[in-house]
Formats: C-alpha cells, structure tokens, sequence
C-alpha cells in the first residue's frame, strides 16, 4: 500500500466503531511478535490532561538523551501526529509500509474466523510495531478511551499514571464516576507503582485497586504538588514539593499556559522521578530544560498573528476543551493569564457532549461568540449551537463554514481582543493549520 491507501483503508475501519475489548489487539500483536514487549513503557489515562503529562514526560525523557516513542490520540490534522519517535511524526512512507504488514496480519486473522480489528486497534499496533521497528528504549502510551479494554492495555508498564477522573464517556464506562474510575484504574499492573490526581470517590476506587495489585501509589496533593509562582503570558513560573522525596519548593519553569498545567506538571514530575531510579540519564538539568521547551498543540496555546498593512495582528489561544471539566480549566486559565481582556470565541461542539453545561461554565455576559460545526459527523449544527449560546452573551453569530467562522472571529476582535478558539479538537485542529498558514 502507498500512504493514500493506508488511510482508506484505515477510514474503512470506522464501520466497525468502537468496540472495548482485548482479544483482537492480542492477536494481531502475536501475529507482529509482540513488539510491544522490545522496550519499556509509561502508560498514561485520564479524563483530561494525559495529552499533556504524556507530552512532558516524553520530552523529559527525549531531552535526557533516550531515543523515544510516543503514541497518542486523536490527531489534529493527519493519522501520522498519533505515532511519534524521537519528536518527529512517523513519516507517510513508513506509515503505508507499517500498514502494509498490519493488514497481512489482518489477512491472516480474518482466515481464522477471528473478528477484523477496529481502527484504533490497527493505529495502536502500528504504533507498537513501528517503535520496535525504531528500536526505541522507552515509549509513552496514552490510553485511548477508558483504560481496563483499552488497546493500549496490553503493555506492563514502568510507571502507571492517571490524570485525574471526570464524567465523560460515561455511555461507554459504565454509566457512573465510580465504573468510570475503574475502568481507568484498570491500567494498573501488578507491582507497578501508580501516579495520580484523582481525587475523591475516583481516588478510592484506585487506591483499592493498587493495594489489590500490591503497587504503590503516589497521589498529587498528598505525597506531592506543584505551586503556582508567576506567568507572563508565555511562560509559567512553578516550583516542585514533595516531603516523600525530600523535595522543597524547588523551581522550575514550563512553557505549557494555563493552571490546569501546574497539577499536570506535578504529575508529570513525580513520574519522571519514579523513572530517575531506573535510569540515571534522567537528570535535574534535563527536567528543567524540557519543560522550559515541551509543547503540546490545542492545549492553551498561545499563537499571534502579526499586523500587515490594514490587518490587525491578533493573540489568540486555541484550547481542545470538550468536555465540562476541560472547560473548567480553559476558564480558570483565562481568568489567571488574560484576567481584563475582552474576549471573542470560536465555537464548535459534538452534539452528545453536555453542550449546556460547557456553555454555562465558559462564558461571560459581555462575551462575543462565533460558532461553527466541528469537522464530524457528530458535531452540534450552527444553529442549536447559536440558540444554547445566544441567552448567555451579548452578541452571537453562526457560520457553517470553519473559514468564514475565522475570518469573522478575527474581525470581531480587531486586534483588541482575545480570541479563543475552543469546543471540540475536530474545530481546533483544522482551525490552527488556518492559522499556521496566516503565521507563516
């Protein structure tokens, strides 16, 4: 297969769905030799932040001198963003020739009457492979949904981290905060010592889980923080504490905006000393400069466009927020680092989000919204979107077309402004590579 028939091929998955479980990434993995077995993992789940603690602690790694991997999900523009070595994304020819091995594999599967792969389990075992391939020594695995039949779940990680645990895919985990919990606690292995910021009932259920797996658990809050020092809009000033490990208030800067990131650093830091005990290379010095430097698209970045001749240039923050909890944190990061400016928002949600909930948390009386629809086929039309936001704000106007959705937005904020970009990565992601090209 060339690239151009690797995607179709992969775009033809989507009619098997979403379909939790492990027997089917188990037999195409035997039948590739196990590749995920050839190098040592972190594992990494979460309701919100894994992007970004999956993001530091590979750069932390990468930054220390070790050839690294890292997959993750979804993609903002291109399958290739999802499997990553040494920083860069797996290149197209590597990716068709990866998927030309898969599908043999498949081939195979589909004559023993097995079930066919879903196209994340197809993207997870090429990313399993193709590190093997790459002979990396450590890869970062981001959970794709859930945790317990998650296809990621087939590895036994160094270091097991969760995020924190919200209600979200709730429809798919069980219905509860508690099934919710377990099902991300379902990452745990055997002896393998667990990193988290649950708090609460999510907490509990993952304490008793590692106690039942006989792993130590090390909780952001109790046995480590971070704390918020200063932000000058482009980089945060923190420091580092935990009495475990004899840790006092020590600094560290992190290019990553937004407070959501001083928890997700904290986690990230505790996970990165956990991986220190088994490989000296990780040092003080390559923690500090990695996250002086680590960047993660679409997770409160900053980007600005300059003034050309009767343009107005514009700062502009585009945010993946989806979900009640990521709107939570875009907020409260707005308020900290932007506290007087006016804002204008670009919006685009999925329809079976809690659009409501997002909305109410999100917005201010004096806001100006522009919404749009997400590049799914589950996103929420221009016009629901238009009568759920209209009650809130001062000003609302809808576009069908994410192009003429920016173009307006932009004006709106006539370089005065704050614009926000924000709802849904499918919005975000085709969003920033506009903006990308009006940069460059």
């Amino acid at each position: 297969m060339n690239y151009q028939e690797a995607i179709s091929y992969l775009e033809g998955l989507k009619i098997f769905g979403i379909r939790l479980g492990l027997t089917r990434i188990e037999r195409l993995l035997e039948l590739l030799d196990m590749p995920q077995d050839r190098y040592r993992t972190i594992h990494v789940t979460g309701t919100n932040g894994k992007g970004s603690v999956s993001a530091m602690v590979e750069g932390v790694l990468r930054r220390s001198g070790i050839h690294t991997g890292f997959y993750s999900s979804p993609h903002l523009v291109s399958y290739t963003e999802r499997i990553r070595v040494d920083g860069q994304n797996i290149s197209e020819q590597d990716f068709a020739e990866g998927m030309t091995v898969i599908r043999a594999k498949i081939d195979m599967m589909l004559a023993e009457g097995a079930e066919c792969p879903t196209q994340f389990e197809v993207l997870t075992a090429l990313g399993f492979y193709y590190f093997a391939k790459c002979q990396v020594e450590y890869a970062v695995i981001e959970v794709g949904l859930g945790g317990t039949l998650d296809s990621t779940n087939v590895i036994t990680p160094e270091v097991s981290v969760i995020t924190n645990v919200t209600m979200e895919h709730a429809d798919k985990l069980g219905g509860t905060l508690h099934s919710i919990a377990e099902n991300k606690a379902g990452i745990i292995k055997d002896g393998v010592p667990v990193v988290t910021a649950a708090k609460g009932e999510p907490l509990e259920v993952i304490r008793a889980v590692a106690e039942e797996k006989n792993a130590d658990i090390f909780v952001a809050g109790e046995d480590f923080c971070s704390q918020f020092l200063s932000c000058d809009g482009r980089t945060q000033k923190l420091e580092f504490t935990s009495e475990l490990l004899g840790i006092d208030h020590e600094p560290y800067e992190l290019h990553l905006l937004g407070v959501h990131q001083v928890e997700n650093s904290a986690v990230a830091l505790m996970t990165i000393r956990l991986l220190h005990n088994i490989d000296d290379r990780i040092t003080m010095k390559t923690v500090t400069e990695a996250l002086r430097l680590v960047s993660w698209p679409a997770r409160f970045e900053r980007r600005e466009i300059a003034a050309m001749a009767h343009k107005k240039g514009a700062v502009i923050v585009v945010d993946g927020a989806h979900n009640p909890a990521g709107m939570k944190a875009l907020r409260e990061s707005l308020d900290e680092i932007f506290p007087a400016e006016e804002r204008v928002l670009l919006l685009g949600i999925l329809k079976d989000k809690d659009i409501d909930t997002m909305l109410d948390i999100l917005l201010r009386p004096n806001d100006t919204v522009v919404v749009t629809v997400p590049q799914s086929e589950r996103a929420d039309s221009a016009s629901d979107l238009l009568r759920r936001v209209a009650p809130a704000v001062q000003h609302v106007e809808a576009f069908e077309n994410n192009t003429e959705a920016l173009n307006r937005a932009l004006e709106l904020a006539n370089g005065e402004k704050l614009l926000v970009i924000a709802g849904s990565l499918y919005l975000v992601g085709g969003v920033r590579q506009m903006l990308l090209k009006r940069e460059g």
